[in-house]
Order: structure tokens, then sequence, then C-alpha cells
């Protein structure tokens, strides 16, 4: 969805869910920081206050929110920040040298164990939360975003080939998140040559990593993270439609 500030914003509906039914549009977003919003400067803060977004899922560390702000006029909406990554690394400076999908697919299985109790609320709040579209998002919308639209989808019944799918949309950002990391890093060289890349390869290993220790990333839900039926049934509800609705785009 077309900001000037936000590369990585994007609606998750249009997916073929659970029972036939599709994911609906309008209803529930994924996002790079939206603490790049400004009020007054440019079109971009009308441009999301249009999407009429009740709730908002912070999921950085509450220390990057501190160094680089959270969402504006924060009393606007329910806004929840749930840090699912408990050990921080630096991709900037990851050795060149290294498999860099193997690399990432095990931070990914670091945050989808250390995480749970936090992955848990998140996927609560957007089932039963404030009525009306929720955003959810970290820095670049990539990982830790990425690692939860692919389960709330797999909870929406969405296959998992449109769900790696959804997660490699992020390599249309990878240029305009590298240059926003060479803006704010001057002084600084990067090293790593996959910075800002997402294949479906880096997701798939997550998933078959998930399967292998779960059963299936649906096993994972339930007995790893606590995902009752309940929820997913409040998930389904809110969020799959019967009828295929279209998307309405933002005026750019």
């Amino acid at each position: 969805m077309p900001f000037d500030r936000l590369h990585n914003f994007r609606d998750l509906g249009g997916y073929r869910g659970a029972d036939g039914r599709t994911v609906a549009w309008g209803a529930l977003y994924r996002a790079d920081s939206l603490g790049k919003l400004r009020v007054g400067e440019g079109a971009d803060w009308d441009r999301f206050l249009a999407l009429g977004v009740r709730t908002v899922i912070d999921l950085r560390y509450p220390w990057e929110i501190e160094a680089k702000g959270r969402i504006p006029e924060q009393h606007r909406f329910a806004y929840a920040n749930l840090s699912i990554e408990h050990r921080p690394y630096d991709q900037a400076a990851i050795d060149p040298d290294i498999d860099p999908w193997r690399y990432l697919a095990d931070r990914f299985g670091e945050v989808a164990e250390d995480g749970v109790e936090e992955i848990r609320q998140v996927i609560e709040l957007i089932a039963s939360g404030p009525a009306g579209p929720a955003v959810f998002h970290c820095t670049s919308g990539k990982d830790r975003t990425g690692l939860v639209a692919a389960l709330l989808l797999t909870l929406l019944g969405v296959s998992e080939e449109d769900v790696l799918a959804d997660f490699a949309l992020t390599e249309l950002a990878t240029e305009r998140l590298l240059a926003d990391w060479h803006a704010a890093n001057p002084d600084r060289t990067m090293r790593w040559p996959s910075y800002g890349r997402a294949p479906a390869v880096v997701l798939s290993l997550v998933l078959a990593d998930l399967s292998a220790r779960y059963g299936s990333t649906a096993g994972y839900l339930a007995d790893r993270v606590g995902i009752t039926a309940s929820t997913e049934r409040d998930l389904r509800a809110r969020y799959l439609t019967a009828v295929p609705n279209q998307a309405t785009p933002i005026a750019s």
C-alpha cells in the first residue's frame, strides 16, 4: 500500500482461507515501523487514519521504541507493545560468509520459542480485541512481523504456498529498507549483502523446523503457544468472509 515514509505496509486480505472463505480486505494489516509516521508532515498520517485502524501492536523491543518512536497520537488506538524477540542481533553485522537463509531461520526459531507468551498475546488481541481493523509491525515489517503474519494466516486456514508468498513480498521493499539503513547509519559499513531480504526459503525452513518439532505449524500454535480452539474460531469469525471482496486502494 502506497505511503511515503512506510515501505512495507500491506493488507493481508484476499487469501483463500478455511472452508473456502477469504481473508477480508481492510481488516488486518502488517507494516514496518509506524513510528515513522508524522502528524502534519505529508499525506501519510491522513492515509493511515483513513484505514480506520483501531488496534496497533508494536512488536519491537521497548528500547527500539524509545530510540525510534512509536505511532503518533497513541491515545487514538488500542495500543500494545509486545516484544516477541528476546535475543537482539545486528543484521548489518552478520558474517557475509555464512548461509544467510539458515542463519535467519535459526533466529526465527529462537523467536518462536522465546516469545511464545507474547506471540499468544498478539494473536489473542487480534482475535478478540476492539472491533475494527488491526495492524501489527516491527522495524522493517520483515522478520518479527513476517513470523506473526505467517502464524495468523495459518490459523485462518491459508495454504502454506500463500503464506510463503506473502512473506516474500517484502522483497519488493528491500531496496528502500536498505536505503533507510544507510541514511540512518552514515558512519557504518553494511557487512551483510542480504540485508532487507525475505525470500520464501527462510520461512519455509522455519515452518519445516516447527513441523519437525511439533508435527505441524498448527501443532506448534496449539501445543507450544497455547492457542485455543476458541481463539481460532474468534479469529476466523472476525477475519474470514464468505464472499471475496475487492481491495480499496489508498490514493497515492
